[in-house]
């Protein structure tokens, strides 16, 4: 067990009952509201995938791409 985890058990243990539960839901919440990594990266790999889809479907270029970006950057 890490230095870190003692010293939380260690906290813990000190708190009332009620409070030790709301630090489990806390720490539950945490657990569960933390980016899933791999799934990000899925997403973005299909998100890329649709996105040169619709470019190919539509002909758009990447030069294309680039003065539409260009355009925005100079506020056109």
């Amino acid at each position: 067990m890490t230095t870190f985890e003692q010293t939380l058990l260690r906290e813990v243990a000190t708190l009332p009952e009620s409070r030790q539960a709301d630090v489990l839901a806390y720490v539950r919440f945490l657990k569960i509201s933390l980016p899933n990594e791999e799934k990000i990266r899925d997403d973005f790999k299909e998100a890329l995938k649709n996105a040169h889809a619709t470019a190919k479907k539509y002909n758009i270029t990447q030069e294309d791409i680039d003065a539409e970006i260009r355009a925005v950057w100079e506020g056109k």
